[in-house]
C-alpha cells in the first residue's frame, strides 16, 4: 500500500471514549450491557451510532431487517464499497466489546480519514448488522443471513421471543424497519474486527489473530425414550431410564470430539426431561448435540458416528434413540488475499500475530457467501465473553483497529 496510508494511525483515545459512551446505553447490572436486539436500548444505541456517522460525513441507510449501512463516498462512486463492521446488540448479560468494537472500529477508520482530509477510491460502508447474538430471536446472525440469502425475510419476521413477540413487529415498534431491500447493496469486500471470545491470543502473548476459518456447526436434536415409572417402587433391574440414555450419549459425544482434536468440539447444552418430576423415572429426554469444526469432513464424520453408535449405547440400557438435524452451517474459509493484507498490516505495525480459527459464529461467516471476507481478532481477558466481566485493554483495541484500518484502506485504495 502507499507509504502515507501505511503511516496512518487512529485516535485511540477517541475510540475508547466511543466504546465507553456506547456502553452507557443499555447498562447491565454488573458493569456490562443488556442491549438485546429490538429493545428500546437497541434503538437508543442505533440512534447514537447514526448521529456519530452523520457527524463524520456519512449517510445512513437502513434495510428491511434493520441493518444500518453508514456510507462514506469514494472518489469513484461507480465502484462497489468496502464494508467494515459487526453488531451493536448484546447478550442479556453481555460485555462492552463483543461486536461493538467492530462497529465503532469501522467508524474510527472513517473519522481518521476525515481528520486527515483523505479519501479512498472505493466507498467505505460501516455496517451494524441486526440480531447477531440471537439471544432474544433465534437464530443468531439473522439479518446477515437474510442479506446472504440463507433465510427468507418473511421467515425472519416470524421469529418469536420468549414472550411470543414477533421479530417483524418489534422491529417496527422501535422504528428501525428500513425500506431498502435486504441484500440490494453490493459489497466489494467485508472485514470484521472482533474480540476473540476465547483464551488463545492472550495465552500465546499475541496482539492480533488472523482468522483463517470460522467453525462449521451441526445441531442434532436427540430424543431418548424409556418408561416413566415410580422411582421408589420400580426395581433397578426393571427400569428403562431415559436419563441413563442421556448420560451414555453425553459421554459418546465427548468421545467423538476428543478423538478428532484439535479440530473438533462437541457438547450437549440444552436438555428437557419429561415429566421432570422428582419421583418419576424419566420417560423421555430431548437434548441437542452441538458439534463444531473448521473442517467439513470432520463435521460430517462426527454426525455419522453419533447416528451410528448412539442407538446401540441407548439400547444397552433399555431405551430408544432418535435424532434429527435442526441447525447447520458449513465452515467458511476467509479470503486469502484479505488475510495476507491483515498479516502484512500487523507486520508493518510491529504487532505479533498468529492464524486462528473462530470458535463462534459471526456475521462475516454469512457475508462470506456474497463477497470476499476476512476477520481480525484481538485478545480478551481470560477468554471471557458473553459475560458482564468481559474486558479488553485500550492497547488491544488500538492495535486491532489500526490493523483493520490498514487492510481496509489497502482494499479501498487511498487516493489522497
Amino acid at each position: 500500500m502507499s507509504q502515507p496510508a501505511a503511516n496512518l494511525r487512529i485516535d485511540a483515545a477517541r475510540l475508547w471514549d466511543s466504546l465507553m459512551e456506547m456502553a452507557r446505553v443499555g447498562p447491565g447490572v454488573a458493569g456490562g450491557n443488556n442491549r438485546q436486539t429490538l429493545t428500546d436500548a437497541d434503538a437508543e444505541g442505533r440512534a447514537l451510532f447514526r448521529r456519530w456517522c452523520e457527524a463524520a460525513g456519512g449517510s445512513v441507510g437502513v434495510d428491511r431487517m434493520g441493518t444500518m449501512f453508514a456510507a462514506f463516498p469514494g472518489s469513484d462512486p461507480a465502484l462497489d464499497p468496502v464494508g467494515v463492521g459487526s453488531h451493536l446488540d448484546t447478550q442479556p448479560t453481555g460485555g462492552k466489546y463483543d461486536g461493538v468494537l467492530g462497529v465503532l472500529g469501522g467508524l474510527e477508520i472513517v473519522r481518521t480519514l476525515r481528520d486527515l482530509g483523505l479519501r479512498t477510491r472505493r466507498p467505505i460502508v460501516v455496517v451494524n448488522w441486526t440480531n447477531e447474538e440471537g439471544t432474544r430471536f433465534a437464530p443468531p446472525m439473522l439479518a446477515s443471513g437474510v442479506f446472504a440469502g440463507v433465510h427468507e425475510l418473511d421467515w425472519a419476521y416470524a421469529r418469536t421471543d420468549g414472550r411470543g413477540l414477533r421479530f417483524g413487529d418489534e422491529l417496527g415498534r422501535i422504528g428501525w424497519m428500513g425500506e431498502e431491500e435486504v441484500g440490494r447493496r453490493r459489497l466489494h469486500a467485508f472485514l470484521e474486527l472482533h474480540i476473540e471470545q476465547g483464551p488463545i491470543l492472550e495465552a500465546e502473548g499475541r496482539d492480533i489473530g488472523v482468522v483463517t476459518h470460522g467453525q462449521g456447526l451441526r445441531w442434532i436434536e436427540c430424543t431418548v425414550t424409556g418408561k416413566g415409572q415410580h422411582t421408589g417402587s420400580t426395581p433397578m433391574y426393571m427400569r428403562r431410564n431415559a436419563g441413563r440414555g442421556l448420560a451414555r450419549v453425553t459421554e459418546l459425544v465427548h468421545e467423538i470430539a476428543i478423538a478428532r482434536q484439535p479440530a473438533a468440539a462437541g457438547a450437549i447444552g440444552h436438555v428437557d426431561v419429561f415429566p421432570n418430576s422428582r419421583n418419576i423415572i424419566p420417560e423421555r429426554v430431548v437434548f441437542t448435540v452441538d458439534f463444531r469444526s473448521h473442517r467439513l469432513e470432520i463435521l460430517e464424520e462426527m454426525v455419522a458416528e453419533l447416528m451410528t453408535r448412539a442407538p446401540g449405547v441407548c439400547a444397552d440400557v433399555g431405551v430408544k434413540f432418535a435424532a434429527r438435524l435442526v441447525g447447520q452451517f458449513d465452515p467458511p474459509a476467509f479470503d486469502p488475499v484479505l488475510l495476507e493484507r491483515i498479516r502484512a498490516a500487523a507486520d508493518r505495525l510491529g504487532l505479533s500475530h498468529m492464524d486462528i480459527i473462530s470458535g463462534a459464529g459471526h456475521d462475516a461467516c454469512w457475508i462470506n457467501r456474497v463477497c470476499p471476507t476476512a476477520m481480525v481478532m484481538v485478545p480478551c481477558r481470560d477468554g471471557l465473553s458473553h459475560n458482564e466481566a468481559e474486558e479488553i485493554t485500550p492497547a488491544w483495541a488500538e492495535a486491532g483497529v489500526n490493523v483493520l484500518m490498514q487492510a481496509v484502506l489497502e482494499t479501498a485504495e487511498v487516493v489522497g
